[in-house]
C-alpha cells in the first residue's frame, strides 16, 4: 500500500471517530454540511448551450421528476434507516452552477449509503447528459473504498472536484505528472465548471482505472435484487393501530425502532402508562424489517415498566421472541407519538394531491408500470398508491423543514383517517407467512474470515478445512520483513511490499559513511568523547558542510575504524548482563584447540577482547518473536497479523495451546 492510500484507509478507520476538518470541495470555499453519518451527492447537467436561470430551473425540475419516477420501482418500497433518496433544485451561485442536490441521512446502516452509490450511477447511465458526484463526511469515500488501487499521486489534498459519475462509470481528473502534459489537464484545483467541461470532452483519458471501478463495483454488486436480501420478516405481537400503520406506510417501522435504539429516561416517562397504543389492542402480524434494524431491536435488553401492561411470557414460550420484539416496537411507536402534541397545526397536514407535479407524477408510475397491473381500486393497488403518495411527499415534493411533518405527527394523521377492525386483524394470524431464520445474527469464525476475505477482494475463498492442513513457510516471514525494512518511508507512511521477491532499493555505502562523519568527526581523539560536541550537530544544517564531494579520503577510515570503536564498546558492556539471554544465538563451530579453548575459560572476565560473542540468529529471532506476538492475539486482529497481512502473508491458525486429551507421562 502506498502512503497516500493510507491516508483514505486512515479516514475509514476514523469513520466512526474525530472527524478532520473537510478539504474545499466546491470552488470558492463553498463546502458541504457536515451531517454525522450522512451522504450528499449533486447531479450536474453538461452545460451545451447558455441559457436564462429560469430555463435553469424548468429545465432541472423535470429532470428531477423524470429521475424520481424512473427508479420509483426500486425507491419507493425501500426501507430507509433515517431518510430517503431526496433531489431538490439549487440555484447557481458563485462559480457553481446550477444543479440538482440531495442529502441523505443513512445512520448505522451503511447499505443506504451505497444502495444511493448505485442509484446514481445508473442515473447518469440513464442520463448520459448529466454528471454525478458524492461523497459523505468523510470526504470522498469511493477513493477510501478503493484505497489500495490508487496512483500514487492521488491523495485528500488534491483529490477536491475531481471524483464524478459520468455515463454511469467512475471518472477522476487527473494532475499533470510532467512539464509535457496535455493542455487540458488543469495544473490547480479545478472547479466545478472545469470538470464538466473537461469529462465529457475527454472521457476515456478521465475514466478511473479498471481496479479502481472494479473496487467500487464490488461494493455495490448484486443491487436492486440485493435489497430483498437486506431485508427480514419476523412475527411481532403488536396493537392493532401499529399493525394497521405499518401495512399502509411500512417505512414508519424504521422510525419506529430508532425512537426505542435511541431512548433515554425522558423518553419512556410516556411509557409508563401507554395513551396511544393500548396492550389489550394486540395481535400477531409479521413485521419486515431491515436486517440493521431487526439487529438493533433484538440486541437491546429492556424490561417494561410493570405499569404499562405490557408483560412478557417466560423465555420457554414458543412466542416468546413476537412479544418481545412487539413490545419494544410498540414503546418506539408511542414515544414518537409523545412528542408532539395531538392538536398540531393543521397547516402541517400537507396534502400530495393538491400538488401540480402528482398527476404527471402519478401518469408516469402508471407508464413505468409501477403498479404492475393490479386492478384500480383494489386492496393492493391502494397499499402501493399510498406508498407512492408517501414517497412523492417525501422525495419530490417536499415541504419547508418548518411545516414538515415529524414520523409521530404523521403516525396520529394516519391513526385519524385510518380505519380498521380489530377482529379481522386477529382473524389474519392463521395466515401469517413463515418467519426468516436469523441465524445471519450468528457469525462463526470460519464465516468472519471468509466476508473479511470478500471485503479485501479475494477472488476466491479456499474452504477452511483446505487451509488448516496447508503449511506455512516460515522463511517467507522473514523475506517479507525485510524487504518491509528495506523500502522507502516518509513522514505519511511506508510502503508495504506484496511480493517478498521484490528487490530492495540500492544503499550508498559512501554517502552513509560520509554522513556518519559528520556527525562523529573526522579526528579520532574528537569521537572518543561520549557525548557529542553541539557543534558537531550544528554543521548539518549548514548546505556547505553536505557537499560531500570536499570530504577528506582519509577521514572515511577514520569514521569506520570510530565506529567500530563504539560497536567493540557496546558489545563489552552488553556481554556482562542479561540481555544476551533473550536471544536465539546460531551454534559457533570452534576452530580453537582445548588448550586455547581453556585458557579462554579461565580469563573470560579479563576484557571484551577475550569475550567470545556469540553471533545471534536474526532471522530465528524475528520469526520467533511474530510468532509469539500472533499467538497473544488470540485469534483476534493484532500489530502481527496486520502486518504480514499487508504484506500477503498468511499464517495458519495457532493450534498449539489446545489442551492434551491425554496426560503426558514424564
Amino acid at each position: 500500500m502506498v502512503a497516500s492510500d493510507q491516508d483514505f484507509q486512515r479516514k475509514r478507520r476514523l469513520r466512526k471517530g474525530a472527524r478532520e476538518v473537510l478539504e474545499p470541495r466546491m470552488e470558492d470555499n463553498m463546502k458541504f454540511a457536515v451531517v454525522e453519518d450522512s451522504v450528499e451527492y449533486r447531479l450536474f447537467l453538461i452545460p451545451d448551450k447558455a441559457g436564462e436561470p429560469e430555463e435553469h430551473t424548468e429545465t432541472l425540475q423535470k429532470y428531477i421528476e423524470r429521475i424520481m419516477t424512473h427508479f420509483a420501482s426500486i425507491l419507493v418500497p425501500y426501507i430507509w434507516q433515517n431518510q430517503p433518496f431526496n433531489l431538490k433544485f439549487i440555484p447557481g451561485k458563485g462559480g457553481v452552477p446550477a444543479h440538482m442536490y440531495g442529502m441523505t441521512k443513512f445512520g448505522d446502516n451503511i447499505e443506504d449509503e451505497w444502495f444511493i452509490v448505485y442509484v446514481i450511477k445508473q442515473i447518469t447511465k440513464k442520463f448520459p447528459e448529466l454528471v454525478a458526484r458524492i461523497e459523505d463526511n468523510d470526504g470522498e469515500f469511493l477513493l477510501i473504498e478503493a484505497a489500495d488501487f490508487l496512483p500514487k499521486w492521488l491523495d485528500p489534498d488534491n483529490s477536491a472536484n475531481r471524483v464524478f459519475f459520468y455515463h454511469g462509470e467512475l471518472c477522476i481528473i487527473p494532475v499533470p505528472q510532467k512539464s509535457e502534459a496535455a493542455s487540458w489537464i488543469p495544473t490547480t484545483t479545478p472547479t466545478i465548471l472545469q470538470a464538466l467541461s473537461i469529462i465529457p470532452a475527454h472521457p476515456e483519458e478521465v475514466l478511473a482505472s479498471e481496479s479502481v471501478r472494479a473496487a467500487v463495483n464490488r461494493r455495490i454488486r448484486g443491487y436492486p435484487e440485493k435489497i430483498q436480501g437486506s431485508l427480514h420478516r419476523a412475527h411481532c405481537f403488536l396493537p392493532a393501530g401499529i399493525v394497521a400503520i405499518l401495512k399502509q406506510r411500512p417505512r414508519l417501522v424504521a422510525a419506529g425502532v430508532q425512537a426505542f435504539y435511541l431512548r433515554d429516561p425522558i423518553d419512556l416517562r410516556a411509557c409508563r402508562v401507554f395513551k396511544t397504543f393500548l396492550p389489550e389492542t394486540r395481535v400477531m402480524t409479521s413485521v419486515t424489517f431491515t436486517k440493521c434494524l431487526y439487529a438493533q431491536l433484538v440486541q437491546q435488553r429492556f424490561v417494561p415498566d410493570r405499569r404499562s401492561g405490557y408483560g412478557l411470557p417466560p423465555p420457554s414460550h414458543p412466542q416468546y421472541r413476537a412479544h418481545e420484539l412487539g413490545m419494544k416496537l410498540a414503546h418506539g411507536f408511542e414515544i414518537l407519538c409523545s412528542k408532539c402534541s395531538p392538536h398540531f397545526s393543521e397547516s402541517r397536514k400537507s396534502l400530495v394531491t393538491t400538488s401540480p407535479l402528482w398527476a404527471s407524477f402519478l401518469e408516469s408510475l402508471k407508464k413505468n408500470d409501477y403498479f404492475k397491473g393490479l386492478l384500480e381500486g383494489s386492496t393492493q393497488y391502494q397499499e402501493r398508491l399510498e406508498m407512492a403518495k408517501n414517497y412523492f411527499q417525501l422525495s419530490v415534493h417536499r415541504p419547508e423543514s418548518s411545516l414538515a411533518m415529524s414520523p409521530g405527527e404523521e403516525i396520529l394523521t394516519v391513526l385519524q383517517t385510518l380505519l380498521f377492525d380489530v377482529e379481522e386483524l386477529k382473524k389474519e394470524e392463521a395466515n401469517l407467512p413463515p418467519e426468516d431464520d436469523d441465524q445471519w445474527l450468528e457469525l462463526s469464525p470460519e464465516q468472519l474470515d471468509q466476508l473479511l476475505q470478500e471485503a479485501v477482494g479475494e477472488k476466491e475463498s479456499q474452504p477452511v478445512a483446505k487451509k488448516e492442513k496447508q503449511s506455512c513457510d516460515l522463511t517467507q516471514v522473514s523475506e517479507s520483513m525485510k524487504a518491509f525494512i528495506s523500502k522507502v518511508s516518509t513522514h505519511k507512511g511506508a510502503e508495504l511490499p506484496r511480493d517478498p521477491s521484490e528487490a530492495p532499493i540500492t544503499f550508498d555505502v559512501d554517502s552513509f559513511l560520509n554522513y556518519f562523519d559528520k556527525i562523529l568527526g573526522p579526528k579520532p581523539h574528537e569521537s572518543e568523547s561520549d557525548d557529542l560536541e553541539e557543534e558537531d550537530f550544528e554543521c548539518l544544517d549548514s548546505d556547505d558542510d553536505l557537499d560531500l564531494e570536499t570530504q577528506e579520503p582519509g577521514s572515511l577510515k577514520g569514521t569506520l575504524d570510530n565506529l567500530k570503536s563504539y560497536m567493540a564498546q557496546m558489545d563489552q558492556e552488553l556481554a556482562h548482563t542479561s540481555i544476551g539471554k533473550s536471544f536465539t544465538t546460531r551454534k559457533q563451530v570452534s576452530k580453537e584447540t582445548p588448550s586455547q579453548t581453556a585458557n579462554n575459560n579461565s580469563d573470560e572476565d579479563s576484557g571484551a577482547d577475550d569475550c567470545a560473542v556469540t553471533p545471534v540468529d536474526v532471522d530465528l529471532n524475528l520469526v520467533s518473536n511474530i510468532l509469539e506476538s500472533y499467538s497473544s492475539q488470540a485469534g483476534l486482529a493484532g500489530p502481527a497479523s496486520n502486518l504480514l497481512q499487508s504484506m500477503g502473508v498468511q499464517l495458519p491458525d495457532n493450534t498449539d495451546d489446545r489442551p492434551p486429551s491425554k496426560p503426558v507421562e514424564d
